[in-house]
């Protein structure tokens, strides 16, 4: 999948954007889709990764053995849920690639907790690199205290727009939710959807949810995953309960589209490119799609979601995107641990992160992020970012809260009663 490919369905954006719960899926022997690097080096690294990751780690290999360190690669790539099972397979085989696939938190087989859990993972902490991780989001890259995945950049939820239809009808973008709800207001009185939303496509349900609940839980309870992991608190008797009904508020007050569950998401990215309507809470990764859909490239833009009452008090939902991890058993792992610091150095975070539109986990001067995403450094660098669903136990939470929101779309079901049911599916064994 490229960046502009706005055909993006719920595993793609799973592996795009960390690896949200990503499941596992279909077995079977790992299909190579890359090419064997060649050239003069004394060392060869096995390197397998989610087909996301072959345009920046092409570049980037073919960068490190031209650079004369020695080294070679024979790479390969695969879909998620292929890398999955074989590549998990081969590191509890003790015959796996010395280079691989890592997702952040704890969502998948392949997820940084899992495999550090396993003793699977060489441990990265000492790489100068790792000291970039912001502090709110150093979970997702380790286990235990220690640092196992790299990640060349993060990736935020906010709102998409198009700043035609803002000009048009006169309205600035809005720094906190009563400015948020006054500009959905003037929108639809002026004929426009104030908010698209294309929740049959079912990943795009959960978005203005974790945009609320990063606001609306991890800024007062920063430790929320480790409470509820704990059994001293539920998604009922917390922040989520306000988030889900500001979400519905929205519905209540006529702000979507008409039946956002019979809705895709390619219809949601047509509606804003061609001005029909307004905004629609998105992935940083999609900007491009919208850029594609739109009927002039430069009426697309992107703000942080206001979901507060306050600008200062806004918070974005933002992730490590998939990254990759050195076989704590491979042969070459000296080597491999070297390409890994290389990767870190900000010159090549900035390649990967261009490639995919991701914001670099460390900048410098001469680091390059899309225009789109600008507003969201203060907000990174303030710590106010939370990785909303990427520690949940076990993968049925996630599209327990896909089917929840749809319901409460249709108004089948109950704020309450939803929440109920997420906290029962929490409580399972993974």
């Amino acid at each position: 999948m490229t960046a502009t490919d706005n055909r993006l369905n719920r595993a793609q954006f799973l592996r795009m954007v960390g690896g949200l719960a990503a499941g596992v899926g279909a077995s079977g022997l790992l299909a190579a889709c890359g090419d064997d690097s060649s050239g003069g080096g004394s060392k060869t690294l096995s390197l397998v990764g989610v087909a996301d990751e072959k345009g920046p780690l092409d570049v980037l290999t073919k960068q490190y053995t031209d650079s004369g360190a020695g080294v070679t690669f024979k790479t390969s790539y695969a879909p998620t849920d292929q890398v999955n099972t074989s590549v998990r397979a081969q590191l509890g085989g003790g015959n796996a690639p010395d280079v691989h696939v890592l997702y952040p938190g704890s969502g998948s087989a392949m997820a940084t907790t899992n495999i550090a859990k396993a003793g699977l993972v060489a441990d990265l902490s000492g790489q100068s690199w790792a000291s970039a991780i912001p502090e709110n989001l150093k979970s997702s890259f380790s286990y235990d205290g220690k640092v196992y995945l790299f990640s060349a950049g993060v990736t935020v939820i906010g709102a998409i727009y198009n700043k035609s239809v803002f000009s048009q009808v006169g309205v600035e973008i809005p720094k906190t939710w009563p400015e948020l709800i006054s500009a959905c207001q003037k929108f639809k009185a002026a004929g426009k959807v104030p908010i698209a939303l294309g929740a049959q496509t079912q990943w795009v349900t959960q978005l203005i949810t974790y945009a609320l609940v990063a606001s609306h839980v991890y800024r007062e309870t920063p430790d929320f995953d480790d409470q509820m992991l704990a059994g001293k608190a539920t998604f009922l008797d917390s922040g989520w309960k306000e988030s889900m009904e500001l979400y519905m508020s929205l519905r209540d007050q006529g702000f979507f589209n008409d039946n956002p569950n019979g809705t895709t998401l390619e219809q949601q990215t047509a509606m804003v490119g061609t001005g029909k309507a307004a905004m629609a809470v998105q992935v940083a990764p999609l900007v491009p799609a919208f850029r594609d859909a739109a009927t002039n490239k430069d009426d697309i833009d992107m703000f942080p979601f206001p979901t507060a009452d306050s600008a200062d008090q806004v918070y974005t939902w933002g992730a490590a995107n998939v990254g990759v991890g050195v076989s704590a058993k491979s042969e070459n792992k000296d080597a491999a641990l070297k390409f890994i610091e290389w990767l870190g150095q900000p010159t090549n975070m900035n390649t990967w992160c261009e490639v995919v539109s991701a914001i670099p986990l460390k900048r410098e001067a001469g680091s390059k992020v899309d225009p789109a995403l600008e507003s969201f450094l203060p907000l990174l660098d303030a710590g106010r970012v939370a990785s909303v669903g990427l520690r949940w136990p076990n993968p049925e939470v996630q599209p327990t809260h896909f089917t929840v929101i749809q319901d409460l779309l249709a108004k089948k079901t109950t704020v309450e009663d939803g929440l109920k049911k997420m906290d029962e599916v929490y409580k399972k064994a993974q």
